[in-house]
């Protein structure tokens, strides 16, 4: 699994829901198109009357997630940026995409532009298999943020936090550890620790 393939995931959803912030500080979210996914980026469009084109060009940042039939995550936050040459993204979109022609008919194609996210953090997330897998990549950019929690040199191997997580994902020992990439992120082993061993990695 690369950023790539968690791009080409959202393509292959293709209607996926984006998250921006509106002019109140208020969270809003829609079911938007993805158009093409190149070169490690990814490209989508909107109208220049709607709030969601105000949204993206004030705060100049979006999150993105949908879900596949074998119950595969991806969700993407990262910058926006507007493409250069609209009229032939534009364009390259209604080819990519023909039933956009009967929704904007001609040139009235126009009143869309062309976006695209090409630095922001990926995770891949898959329901679908037990234990769960996770795995998180960097697009472009974007530095990684380590997100889920780890078990510090505090613990002192009493085996709670093993016995009450969920997927089953922590190995015994002095410290415990956690294998990251089938951890739910839950914290019932951060709320259940007797000793406060185990901390939120972000921090």
């Amino acid at each position: 699994m690369k950023a790539q393939d968690c791009l080409n995931i959202l393509r292959e959803i293709r209607d996926v829901a984006f998250a921006t912030v509106d002019e109140k500080g208020k969270p809003q979210v829609r079911i938007i198109d993805i158009m093409l996914v190149e070169e490690g980026k990814l490209f989508f469009c909107t109208a220049r009357g709607k709030n969601f084109y105000r949204e993206l060009t004030e705060s100049g940042e979006t999150a993105v997630t949908g879900m596949n039939k074998s119950y595969q995550m991806v969700r993407l936050s990262g910058k926006v940026s507007r493409v250069k040459e609209q009229r032939e993204k534009i364009d390259r979109i209604f080819e990519e995409n023909p039933a956009m022609k009967d929704v904007y008919p001609g040139d009235s194609r126009y009143i869309l532009e062309a976006f695209c996210i090409e630095d922001g953090e990926l995770e891949f997330f898959d329901l679908g298999r037990s234990p769960i897998f996770r795995e998180s990549f960097v697009l472009g950019k974007q530095g990684r943020i380590t997100k889920g929690y780890r078990i510090t040199d505090q613990c002192t191997g009493c085996g709670v936090c093993q016995n009450i997580c969920p997927q089953q994902c922590i190995r015994k020992g002095t410290p415990c550890e956690i294998a990251q990439e089938h951890c739910l992120h839950c914290g019932l082993c951060y709320e259940n620790c007797p000793v406060r061993a185990v901390e939120r990695r972000e921090l």
